[in-house]
């Protein structure tokens, strides 16, 4: 069974950057899409950045192009979400998902198929 445990939410000030991580145990194949979902308060959830583990490829939704960057740490089944330029838009509950031998696209377009953490929550506020 997949487990994803996030961390590093938190509040912070617009402008200010922040960490999430996520790391995954428990797949047994090393063909996955792993990236970052968020849903704020009343809307449902979207998708946020993923990479692909095959060739490293990445997606980006345009709401987060140039401030956020998606990385791996292969060596210790970690993604990381750094995000930078943080607006009070970007408030919301952020969840990590794991999806086996599917493509990003996929992994966007269809989330009911995903393995999910439980989530952070990411509040930006002056």
């Amino acid at each position: 069974e997949v487990k994803l445990a996030e961390s590093g939410g938190g509040l912070v000030q617009p402008g200010e950057s922040l960490t999430l991580s996520c790391t995954a145990s428990g797949f047994t194949f090393n063909d996955y899409v792993i990236g970052w979902f968020r849903q704020a308060p009343g809307k449902e959830r979207e998708g946020v950045a993923c990479i692909s583990k095959s060739d490293g490829s990445t997606d980006y939704k345009d709401f987060v192009k140039d401030r956020f960057t998606i990385s791996t740490d292969n060596a210790k089944n970690t993604v990381y979400l750094r995000m930078n330029s943080l607006k009070p838009e970007d408030t919301a509950v952020y969840y990590c998902a794991f999806a086996y031998g599917r493509s990003r696209v996929l992994f966007f377009a269809t989330p009911e198929s995903n393995h999910w953490g439980q989530g952070t929550q990411v509040t930006v506020s002056s």
